[in-house]
Formats: C-alpha cells, structure tokens, sequence
C-alpha cells in the first residue's frame, strides 16, 4: 500500500491541525479570551503556550488521525484519496471558541474510486476505531502520571476528546461515519455504535474537561 501526501495535502494538515489547537485552547481556557480582549488581564503567555501545546497534542491529533485512518483505508482499497482543510469552518471554530462555545469540521479526506458498501462502511469505521485506539493509549498516561501536570492534562484530553469523537461520529446522521456504517451492515453499525456512544457519554458526564 503506497500512501503519499501532496504539498497541498501537507499544508492543509498541518494548518487544520494549528487551527484546532488554538480553537480548543480558547474554548478551554476562557481567561485566554480576556487577555485577547483586555490586554495585562486573565491568563499569562506561558498559560497560553503551555494550554496549546495540550491541545495540539490530544484534539488535534485526534481528529487529524482520524481523517488520515479514513485516507489509509481508504488507498488500501485502491481508492484515490486526500484530505482538504475547510478554511471556513476552521474560522468557525476559532470564532465559537471565542464565544464561549465550540463547533469543529476541519475537514475531510474525499476519495474516489470503484468502490463496494462494505469498503465505503470500513472507510467510515476507520476514523472511529483510531479514536477509541488514541483513548486508550492515553487512558494510562492520564491515570498514572501525577495530577495536574502537563502529562496528565494531556493524557486526561486526549481520552475525553478521543471517546467524544469516536461516539460524535457514529451517530447516524448525514455526513457523518454512523451513517455510511449504517448502510452497509446494521450488525455491525449496532456493534459498535453502542460501545462508542457509552465511551461517549462517559467522556462527557464523568470527566469534565481540565483547566490548563
């Protein structure tokens, strides 16, 4: 399998992934917001940098990979595929953030190609699986490193925005993987969006989201 990145590709990564963390730093950490707003005021530059440096690592990442897994299953089954960053919903976010809520499309991976339902299914189901994989692999970070330290905020983000997504995406409803799962196998659609939905839930009801 040859999976290969354009320029283009690149840098539309890598600006969705800058334009998420400082999304998400703002929406995370409102005293950012003041110091936008009135200068000497609310939280420091170090504040700042260390909150993003959090955010680039867990809720960029996770929806960066998630995009990448759709692209990676996507060529394996022979597919011509690339991710393109929507610059106005990536403006979106950052603008929500700063109003104190939080709306996040940065993007898709758009692939063409012959392909059947079940391959179209298994593209989908890529990007919620590596989810649920990231959350797990900082389920451990979060709960043995000592509280409140960098490594631990971003073990605790990283399983809380992870399982978000995994349980967001699943829902089946227009654009989203749920939906294409749907429709190629019920079975499997009930199989995992149940589990993702509790991860889900979980993530939201019982882990509320860290102060930087």
């Amino acid at each position: 399998m040859n999976v290969r990145f354009s320029a283009h590709e690149i840098r539309d990564l890598l600006i969705a992934w800058i334009a998420l963390g400082i999304a998400f730093t703002l929406f995370l950490q409102p005293e950012l917001v003041q110091s936008l707003i009135q200068p000497g005021g609310g939280a420091s530059p170090g504040t700042f940098i260390r909150a993003l440096g959090i955010s680039l690592l867990t809720a960029g990442v996770g929806f960066l990979l998630h995009e990448l897994a759709h692209k990676v299953m996507a060529i394996r089954f022979g597919q011509i595929a690339e991710f393109r960053a929507d610059y106005g919903m990536l403006f979106l976010a950052i603008v929500s953030a700063l109003a104190g809520f939080l709306f996040a499309a940065p993007g898709a991976v758009y692939h063409r190609g012959m392909a059947t339902k079940r391959e179209n299914g298994l593209i989908a189901l890529a990007g919620p699986v590596t989810n649920v994989a990231l959350g797990a692999v900082f389920f451990p970070i979060w709960l043995l490193a000592p509280e409140n330290t960098f490594v631990n905020l971003v073990g605790h983000l990283g399983v809380q925005i992870n399982f978000l997504l995994a349980g967001f995406n699943m829902l089946p409803w227009g654009p989203l993987d749920g939906k294409k799962v749907q429709s190629w196998s019920t079975i499997v659609f009930v199989g995992t969006f149940v589990p993702l939905l509790l991860l889900a839930v979980y993530a939201l009801l019982f882990m509320p989201f860290p102060r930087f």
